[in-house]
């Protein structure tokens, strides 16, 4: 698969799944983690624009000349330097969109620190939730980004484990997935908790050894 389809690809995905949550809200706050070369960043800069609002982007890389604008303000540090970052963004937003590095545990990291500066009802919507993509034989064949989305998916799943009156969870598969996370009041998150699996308990293995069993 060419750039231009994957390109298109992630146009589609924002397109479908994170514009129909925030286009009609008015004064829109956004803070982008992960410019992308300018493809999240041009339509997070439109709807702000329409909504009287302002989009905060932050990105390792040196984007500040992608655009002018007085609805846009480029932050250029790392997503997890706080000082520098909070020198520039208001105290609550609209959504939070995190694209930037995705280890598992710096996604957790990330996502806790910002949580509490969404505004209830607000979103947080982290990219990169889906591994399919990347399995074996599959059009973006990749090991590692197949074993790297599959740890974030289960990671956010361990946040919500503890924390389902506090958020609300969708995944949306569609590409490399979304998990897109809507904000019910104002309490601190409490600690991740392990999902207990049956998976390797001893009835699921009786239930394996017998379906492998000849039929007589």
């Amino acid at each position: 698969m060419n750039n231009l389809n994957l390109k298109n690809d992630y146009y589609r995905k924002l397109i479908e799944f994170v514009v129909p949550e925030i286009k009609d809200i008015k004064n829109l706050d956004v803070l982008e983690f992960g410019v992308r070369k300018g493809i999240s960043t041009s339509i997070f800069l439109d709807i702000c624009k329409e909504q009287n609002g302002k989009l905060y982007s932050n990105d390792v890389d040196d984007y500040k000349s992608l655009y002018s604008d007085e609805a846009w303000k480029f932050i250029h540090c790392r997503d997890d330097n706080y000082p520098e970052i909070e020198k520039f963004i208001p105290k609550k937003l609209d959504l939070v969109y995190l694209d930037s590095y995705h280890e598992p545990n710096h996604v957790e990291k990330i996502f806790r620190y910002y949580y509490p500066k969404i505004k209830t009802g607000g979103f947080y919507i982290i990219d990169d939730i889906c591994w399919l993509p990347y399995v074996k034989n599959e059009y973006r064949d990749n090991e590692f980004s197949e074993y790297i989305n599959r740890s974030t998916f289960t990671k956010i799943l361990e946040i919500y484990n503890n924390n389902k009156e506090n958020f609300l969870l969708e995944f949306f598969f569609k590409d490399s997935g979304y998990a897109i996370i809507t904000k019910k009041n104002d309490k601190l998150l409490n600690k991740s908790k392990k999902i207990q699996s049956r998976e390797y308990g001893l009835k699921n293995l009786f239930r394996k050894i017998y379906k492998r069993k000849p039929k007589k």
